[in-house]
């Protein structure tokens, strides 16, 4: 496999490796050559050239047959790769046939052989990115039933609020890759088309052949056959990028959230463990959480590659300077990046390690403060909001004044305890039974996930 210098120090980590091969300059030149062989098929099955060219131009279409590196070098100067890589193809098929030679490359131009060749790298990436997000939301939805009923800190501006679930945490993970799941079908119409439009888009070398042409080259290689040629119209790759960078995004919540539970101070959620992984160069008792690293880092890059997509996208007339370039490596990156990081993600999310009992204790921390609202809206329907608002306020300053328990300062308080019993209070102040509808949030979200498989 080809790679350009550099690319692999940090490949494992942040790209997935079959992702890093569709975009690899095998993956690149091979897919351009797809789109060659595809054109002399259709171009033959019409009646433009003969058919006893297509076997000579289809033996050629191998990418092994090329040197990557003269190519690169060949790119500089001609500005796109593939009017190189037409030449060299050419000269290929030219060794042993040269009469096939003539019929290379008819009709169309370099930006339907790369936009082309790009769509059919990006049909492998949705088809790899598709199989894990859905691995991943069986997982998160394994997880999200499995601790549906696990009580822990809801934090809000990262200060302890009223009790969740771990279920229910997990399930909006879930909703999210669900969500994006949708998305990615409802676009896959939309990007997955043929770019085929020759000089300026009128296809007017081709003649009245032009149209069943493009509908041959667009069924050779299943793709549809768009309205017409997309050169400086580049919404569709755009609105793809625009969703993986939704993907990224999610993911890094995720990683966020798991790498805040496990530090020392929350220690409730982990990664899964192993030899070696998320330790320190000097300190020995490190567990550093290296998988949400990914999913934080990739959140982080693939915003400012897709602004680029964005600001690539007021091209010029039928054919732009500089700003397609601008896309030619930034697309690629960030699937390479969303992959890493789903890698990452079904790793974390399958073996997650959780400590039930250090959520509990750590619900304590606050000896009860988390529940004052639970007090307070029971109270209110007898005292009246403000009355028991106020009320709960004091004993709540009371309990962290004196460091006791708000469940023994109400226990003394005569304006509470004529209202509410020993029972009611216990059952006010245990956070297993003020969970609300977290039970019904983690049902839904399941609930749209095996929707989505249906």
């Amino acid at each position: 496999m080809n790679q350009r210098p550099g690319n692999q120090l940090f490949d494992a980590y942040f790209t997935a490796r079959d992702m890093r091969e569709v975009f690899c300059d095998q993956g690149r030149v091979q897919a351009m050559l797809d789109f060659e062989a595809a054109l002399a098929r259709a171009e033959a099955r019409v009646g433009l050239i003969p058919q006893s060219a297509v076997e000579s131009i289809e033996r050629a279409c191998l990418a092994e047959h090329y040197d990557f590196a003269a190519l690169g070098e060949a790119i500089a100067t001609a500005g796109n790769s593939a009017i190189p890589l037409v030449k060299a193809l050419g000269k290929q098929i030219a060794r042993n046939d040269a009469e096939a030679e003539r019929y290379v490359h008819l009709g169309a131009t370099s930006q339907d052989v790369m936009d082309t060749g790009l769509v059919l790298q990006l049909r492998r990436a949705l088809e790899l990115i598709e199989a894990d997000l859905a691995q991943l939301g069986e997982t998160l939805a394994t997880q999200a039933w499995r601790y549906i009923a696990t009580p822990l800190a809801g934090r809000t501006w990262l200060q302890h609020a009223t009790p969740v679930t771990l279920g229910m945490k997990v399930a909006g993970w879930l909703g999210a890759v669900t969500r994006s799941r949708q998305r990615l079908l409802e676009l896959k119409p939309r990007l997955l088309v043929l770019q085929f439009g020759g000089a300026s888009g009128t296809l007017a070398a081709l003649g009245e052949q032009a149209m069943p042409i493009a509908e041959a080259l667009a069924a050779e290689l299943q793709l549809t056959l768009p309205e017409q040629p997309w050169h400086t119209q580049r919404d569709r790759l755009v609105e793809f990028g625009a969703v993986l960078g939704l993907i990224a995004g999610s993911l890094g919540k995720l990683g966020r959230d798991i790498s805040l539970l496990m530090q020392t101070e929350a220690g409730e959620v982990f990664e899964p463990s192993a030899p070696g992984k998320g330790g320190s160069s000097t300190m020995p008792h490190k567990r550093n959480p290296v998988g949400a690293a990914v999913l934080i880092g990739a959140a982080t890059r693939v915003p400012g590659l897709l602004s680029t997509l964005f600001s690539a996208m007021p091209q010029e007339h039928e054919r732009s300077l500089g700003l397609w370039h601008a896309e030619w490596e930034t697309l690629p990156e960030i699937c390479c990046l969303v992959s890493g990081s789903l890698q990452q993600a079904l790793l974390v999310v399958d073996g997650l390690e959780v400590d039930a009992d250090r959520m509990s204790r750590n619900l304590d921390l606050t000896q009860g403060l988390v529940l004052a609202e639970a007090v307070s809206i029971v109270l209110a329907q007898r005292v009246g909001r403000d009355t028991a608002h106020h009320l709960l306020e004091q004993c709540c300053k009371r309990a962290v004044a004196e460091q006791r328990h708000l469940r023994a300062v109400l226990g003394d308080e005569p304006q509470v305890t004529a209202e509410l019993s020993d029972a009611e209070l216990d059952r006010l102040l245990d956070p297993a039974h003020y969970l609300g509808q977290a039970h019904t949030w983690v049902e839904r979200a399941v609930a749209e996930h095996f929707a989505l498989i249906a």
